[in-house]
């Protein structure tokens, strides 16, 4: 009853709800960067994007769709922006994509406000999850905590006596190293924060050698990752285990090169994972566009495929947000993760793996799946959420 009160007050605060099916074509706005050093992200999740759309014959729910791309270049301030454009002039039925957490803070309250679906590829901050949660948000992704709680927990299950711990001063960062506390048990020798985009580590790595620790956990995505594991390497500390999470996959391997290789992720998803699913789009990914898919990527075409499932369930008409979003709560597609469920906060109750660096038979590096760590893993902040 909750959920249907919530629902219901939101279309209600809507100041116009455009008839069932006056536009000629279902329109997603999808939010990323595509721009800067971070625009493979933006690239691996709009090949992803219109893969999907492709596949089902450039449909949602029997009718016409159009994905509206806007690159945010990685900053929140834009991102907002975007959202509110694509909402005002783009008339857009859906909203998702999105990279950083701080990002989807600054797009949530527009979208949802305006009783569009919103729907995260990526970011997960636990605001979302828990007080923040609402009816017309969902994500394919994962909440930030989750995965670093499986690295945590990983790490736990091996003694590992000390740990030192690294990430950006950012939500997301804070999110990342409460989870991993939350489940590693052993003793943190220093817990150091850096600043978001910082490009150059060699004080803190110079202060982390000196600690002596027996591993280090570090969540540093994208470019800071780059830089954060080729100097890791420079600075002689590669006889120090490296566990990290959304710093080394398909998107900044390429560049890390070697320096990667032993390092140990993890996550919820791997091009390997022996799914049916997963193995046609990791075959029609690589493909279409001849290289291998990220998580990234594995993330925008379940946001795909879940808004058809939705459009799909009313036939069509995207007015019909109510029994959408019931539609959506099922997770009654074909997800590249295998069969799961949402939690009532529409966070996916699903599977963690641990992965290793290495290189697959054509020499490209990879990350190969070591072992399950968690199964139908559930995020520490739905109790949080009003919803029932």
């Amino acid at each position: 009853m909750m959920k249907t009160r919530l629902i219901a007050a939101l279309l209600a605060s809507c100041l116009c709800v455009a008839p069932a099916l006056a536009a000629d074509k279902v329109k997603i706005g999808f939010i990323t960067t595509t721009s800067g050093p971070n625009g493979i992200i933006g690239k691996h999740m709009k090949d992803a994007a219109d893969l999907a759309l492709e596949k089902l014959g450039g449909k949602l729910g029997g009718r016409d769709a159009e994905i509206i791309y806007g690159d945010d270049q990685y900053k929140p301030d834009v991102g907002r922006q975007l959202a509110e454009q694509m909402l005002k002039q783009d008339k857009v039925d859906f909203v998702t994509g999105v990279i950083l957490s701080s990002t989807l803070l600054a797009v949530y309250q527009p979208v949802i406000r305006a009783g569009k679906i919103l729907i995260s590829a990526n970011a997960g901050p636990s605001q979302i999850a828990g007080k923040m949660c609402a009816p017309n948000f969902f994500t394919t992704s994962w909440q930030n905590d989750q995965t670093p709680e499986a690295m945590g927990k990983y790490m736990n299950d091996l003694k590992i006596e000390d740990v030192y711990v690294m990430a950006p001063n950012y939500a997301a960062g804070k999110d990342m190293v409460a989870g991993f506390k939350r489940y590693f048990k052993g003793r943190i020798l220093n817990e150091v924060y850096t600043t978001f985009g910082q490009a150059d580590y060699q004080a803190e790595l110079s202060q982390l050698k000196a600690a002596k620790p027996k591993a280090v956990f570090v969540f540093y995505s994208g470019g800071m990752g780059i830089q954060f594991f080729k100097q890791y390497a420079q600075a002689g500390l590669r006889d120090i285990p490296l566990y990290s999470v959304f710093g080394a996959d398909e998107t900044t391997l390429p560049a890390i090169g070697e320096a990667a290789i032993g390092n140990y992720e993890a996550g919820f998803w791997n091009y390997d994972l022996d799914i049916p699913a997963n193995r046609e789009f990791v075959d029609a990914f690589r493909n279409k566009y001849g290289y291998i898919p990220s998580y990234y990527a594995a993330q925008s075409y379940d946001a795909i495929n879940l808004i058809n499932s939705a459009v799909e369930a009313v036939g069509g008409d995207v007015g019909k947000t109510e029994d959408m979003i019931a539609a959506m709560e099922k997770a009654d597609f074909k997800s590249v993760r295998g069969p799961f469920q949402y939690n009532k906060n529409h966070f996916p109750i699903q599977n963690f793996y641990v992965f290793q660096i290495t290189k697959d038979e054509s020499g490209n590096l990879v990350r190969k799946t070591v072992k399950t760590v968690f199964e139908h893993h559930k995020d520490n902040y739905y109790n949080d959420c009003s919803m029932q």
